[in-house]
């Protein structure tokens, strides 16, 4: 058993330090290789709804592309949403962009997101569409690196987005969970085998998106990103990683917040790929120095080394968060200590049930028309 155990520790910890190898390798190569397609016309398609903090910000980036021809359309489901005032205003102020706003509601799917922003993908004047959160704060070069993220082999560019501007203890929580778990181990993923969506960024070309069933068949998992990773490999293409991933401002979380956020989308793994998601149990570091302790407690070797050996793990971490320019330092240690602590309770909470709400919408898994991971 202390075998088992000490193999279990030294694995994990292999693994985590290859992931942390891996992303460093990555800064280092920040600008993607030239892009097969060019300089096409973009469409910028940005769903929005309600007013949060950041919205002004990260709004009026969609005007400041450094980027040759491209179209900016806003999606909002109800003519009350407060942000219409907001968006009016900043097309107002902009006048250098081509944009718009379309309002209204075509339930195509149960996902809320594909039913806001169906009209504005009819809509869009070429061939090649972003679909970008409200929330992600885009750089100058945002839409540059998407398209030239693009590759001979590609179907789909995404991107994970990663936490900054923390303001409370839920916020630093936030970031621990998007940025060096989650990001960090998407891209790893990515440099070793085949990349999965996120959500936040989904560049698509129209015309091959539509062969496959367009918008209405990314309505067929439980969220639009798994159903396109699926898509998009049914299709013999694979989704492209931008090179780095891109800000999304977080501000104040709730405890709350942070739990409900991380449950709805273990549970959206849970329902696109089983397999994958069984063995996140094993993610963070809980297992893997409860292995290392349990390891040295069985052979009655000094509990120092296992102190030495957590510290290795959560100061890996904090290295390559402080190189990326992520929320970091020893502060932050206690903070992914709780992030570790959690995550497998969200692992168990994932199975009380396999839907969930979203911003008032309850959804469900649909029956399933896509192949199976």
């Amino acid at each position: 058993m202390a075998l088992a155990l000490t193999t279990v520790a030294a694995v994990l910890l292999l693994a985590h330090l290859g992931a942390v190898g891996l992303y460093l390798h990555r800064l280092r190569r920040r600008a993607p290789a030239a892009g097969v397609i060019g300089t096409p016309f973009v469409t910028l398609l940005r769903p929005v709804c309600g007013v949060d903090a950041f919205d002004a910000e990260t709004l009026q980036s969609s005007f400041d592309q450094d980027y040759p021809r491209y179209e900016v359309i806003f999606c909002a489901q109800s003519p009350d949403d407060p942000v219409i005032a907001l968006v009016n205003r900043l097309i107002a102020r902009n006048p250098q962009v081509p944009a718009r706003l379309l309002i209204g509601l075509d339930r195509i799917s149960g996902n809320p997101k594909l039913n806001n922003v169906f009209k504005g993908w009819a809509a869009a004047s070429g061939d090649w569409v972003c679909m970008t959160d409200s929330n992600l704060m885009l750089p100058p070069d945002y839409l540059a690196t998407v398209v030239g993220s693009w590759g001979p082999a590609t179907g789909l560019v995404s991107s994970p987005p990663v936490g900054s501007r923390p303001q409370n203890l839920g916020g630093a929580l936030e970031c621990a969970f998007l940025n060096s778990n989650q990001a960090l181990l998407q891209h790893a993923a990515a440099s070793i085998g085949p990349a999965f969506a996120q959500g936040k960024t989904l560049f698509f070309n129209k015309p091959l998106l539509e062969h496959a069933g367009g918008l209405r068949a990314l309505g067929q998992t439980l969220a639009e990103d798994a159903a396109a990773t699926q898509i998009t490999r049914s299709l013999g293409r694979e989704v492209t990683l931008t090179p780095l991933p891109f800000a999304q401002p977080i501000g104040r979380r709730s405890l709350a917040q942070v739990w409900t956020r991380q449950v709805r989308w273990s549970r959206v793994r849970r329902d696109a790929f089983p397999v994958l998601f069984a063995l996140e149990v094993l993610n963070g570091g809980l297992v893997p120095v409860a292995a290392a302790f349990g390891a040295l407690m069985m052979t009655g070797a000094d509990p120092v080394y296992g102190l030495l050996y957590a510290a290795v793990w959560y100061l890996a971490e904090i290295f390559v968060a402080a190189r990326a320019g992520w929320p970091a330092g020893l502060w932050a240690v206690p903070v992914l200590v709780l992030r570790d602590l959690l995550m497998l309770p969200i692992w168990l909470a994932t199975f009380l049930r396999r839907g969930f709400d979203w911003r008032g919408t309850v959804l469900s898994p649909a029956p399933r028309t896509l192949p199976a991971e």
